[in-house]
């Protein structure tokens, strides 16, 4: 399936005062819109997503799954920053006629929920049923639900946060460090910075599973190994892989707008922002996960007016949302109960 790109011929305000002019969003949408209009399943993505959720969420989203193209009307949209359909630093600037690469303006989450909010418009999309995200996806669905509290009707979010920890800010600035070591990366090249990027990616693997799981899947057979470690080959390999499909550019920026994450900026604190989301709920927190611990989730849950909280137990990590898809699924299914009826019965809150 393409991507298709909608364009907005607008002056596209940024949050910290800059501009885009032409923006373009690239999406994918699966199944159709009701009559009702009351099924349609807004999906967020994550860092180096990209909209086609079908190729990166199996057994989670797509036919015979819980978020099926045949129940539901879906969406993904590619977010602002990210090579994959949607204006990025490789996109060309309309003033200069070249790529903008370091000139890109400094954007956070909340305005990649703007570009999305001008999209559902466009899709003549009244209210989201359920709007769904994990990591930085998460944090562009509390954003949105807080935004437009009437438009969100559920919210389920995994593995996210009200704002971004020092924690997760380290790591990032770290990436960062690790990218502009790279002489390339002031190159303003489309392939600039990609030794540094690579680099970055190794990094963050490391918050996103782990010691346990690097401990099982990574070990040597034997104990006369003395170099090409197994975790060796795993990190150069998964950096590699980043590199072919990204660029370090989009990863630059994209930290940032993840370090900007704070609900409670102009709007009377965390707790404040937090109570103003009127959507039904669900926040799910991994065990396991060492980058956005699950106290993290529980927050959330505490401080969400209408919330219900579940742990996802996965061996994975931060990673687990995207991999244990059938546990994920049952604990959504247990959040929503049908009646024969078909229709939802929310969860008591249980704290």
């Amino acid at each position: 399936m393409n991507t298709e790109i909608f364009k907005y011929t607008q002056t596209f305000e940024l949050e910290l005062g800059q501009q885009i002019n032409e923006l373009e969003i690239g999406f994918h949408t699966y199944g159709r819109l009701n009559k009702q209009k009351d099924n349609v399943v807004w999906i967020c993505h994550a860092l180096t997503a990209n909209a086609d959720v079908f190729d990166w969420w199996k057994g989670f989203v797509g036919t015979g799954s819980i978020f099926n193209p045949e129940e539901h009307f879906i969406v993904c949209a590619n977010i602002l920053g990210s090579p994959y359909g949607t204006t990025n630093p490789l996109s060309i600037n309309p003033v200069t006629g070249q790529p903008y690469y370091q000139a890109f303006p400094q954007f956070t989450i909340r305005d990649m929920v703007k570009a999305h909010q001008l999209l559902a418009d466009h899709l003549q999309i009244d209210d989201i049923h359920i709007l769904i995200g994990g990591s930085l996806g998460g944090q562009q669905a509390i954003e949105w639900s807080i935004f437009e509290p009437e438009r969100i009707k559920n919210l389920i979010l995994i593995a996210t946060n009200a704002r971004h920890s020092p924690w997760g800010i380290a790591f990032n600035e770290s990436q960062r460090l690790a990218i502009s070591t790279d002489r390339t990366f002031y190159s303003n090249a489309p392939n600039g910075g990609d030794k540094g990027l690579k680099a970055a990616r190794s990094i963050a693997l490391l918050s996103y599973r782990g010691y346990k799981p690097y401990s099982i899947t990574q070990q040597e057979d034997g104990d006369d190994t003395t170099d090409n470690y197994r975790a060796t080959s795993y990190q150069n390999y998964q950096g590699e892989k980043l590199v072919n499909r990204f660029n370090a550019y989009s990863y630059w920026y994209l930290t940032k707008a993840m370090d900007s994450h704070n609900v409670g900026r102009n709007r009377n604190g965390v707790e404040k922002a937090l109570s103003l989301i009127k959507a039904r709920t669900l926040v799910i927190g991994i065990k396991s996960d060492i980058l956005f611990p699950i106290e993290e989730q529980d927050y959330l849950f505490r401080h969400i007016p209408k919330s219900a909280f579940a742990e996802l137990d996965s061996f994975y990590g931060h990673d687990g949302f995207l991999i244990d898809t059938e546990a994920l699924t049952n604990i959504i299914t247990s959040f929503f109960k049908t009646d024969v009826k078909g229709k939802i019965i929310e969860l008591q809150r249980t704290a």
